[in-house]
């Protein structure tokens, strides 16, 4: 590990240390950006049920009744359409691939991606007092078929983007392990 105090004041060690912050802030951004992708493939396969690379609207709607969400499949049907087409479908199958998927999240506008982020923060904090317990998040999880999620699995899920160690994820928490 690179210690400040150990460099001397010398131009040449300031450059070097300059060039090492770059370089540790690039391989963070890789970091993040893997991450990223790891949870669209994650994502991606959980809905993707048949395992055919694709995603059908047909699969879209399982998933969206899955958490909860009411919406007939004709209106999922009709905003796989309608993403495919204002973003390009990539393949031109009419079904959503991985850079599919990846391209419509991303172009989601900010306040959408927090209109979403409230909304299943909301599905999570099913005791409804504006924090998600590890019992919440185990409840949440079965929905969606995770039924394998022990609490004590929820309570570890947790207490890794648990930033002021309360045990609980209140929405600021939520949001950062979700982006």
């Amino acid at each position: 590990m690179l210690h400040y105090h150990s460099l001397s004041n010398s131009p040449l060690d300031k450059e070097k240390s300059k060039f090492l912050v770059v370089v540790l802030c690039i391989l963070s951004e890789l970091e993040a950006i893997t991450k990223a992708m790891n949870l669209y493939e994650r994502v991606f396969n959980d809905i993707d049920k048949n395992g055919d690379g694709k995603i059908s609207a047909a699969e879209l709607h399982q998933c969206v009744k899955a958490i909860g969400w009411e919406v007939p499949l004709v209106e999922v049907e009709m905003a796989v359409v309608e993403g495919l087409d204002r973003d390009g479908d990539g393949d031109g199958d009419g079904v959503l691939g991985l850079e599919d998927l990846i391209r419509l999240v991303e172009d989601v506008e900010d306040d959408d991606k927090m209109n979403d982020l409230k909304e299943a923060f909301k599905m999570y904090e099913m005791e409804g007092c504006g924090i998600i317990t590890p019992l919440g998040l185990k409840k949440m999880l079965a929905r969606l078929g995770e039924s394998s999620w022990s609490l004590q699995d929820c309570k570890l899920m947790i207490a890794h983007f648990d930033l002021n160690g309360d045990g609980v994820l209140d929405f600021d928490e939520f949001r950062l392990m979700m982006l």
